[in-house]
């Protein structure tokens, strides 16, 4: 076992939607474009409860 890390993961550029279930953990799901993150949230939107968060560039959120 090792020691834990002390800096945050950085996430890739992107556009991001985290998607859980009611009481359950989240995911965060990112994809390339706008309009492919609006895809996925339209189809994780029948079963599960979405957000989108925004855009991520540079380690800043950015909003769509």
């Amino acid at each position: 076992m090792g020691r834990p890390a002390t800096k945050q993961a950085r996430l890739k550029d992107g556009f991001y939607i985290e998607v859980r279930n009611s009481g359950s953990q989240t995911i965060r799901i990112r994809r390339d474009t706008k309009e492919q993150m609006l895809l996925a949230a339209e189809e994780y939107k029948r079963s599960k409860n979405v957000v989108i968060l925004g855009e991520m560039r540079d380690d800043k959120w950015f909003e769509v």
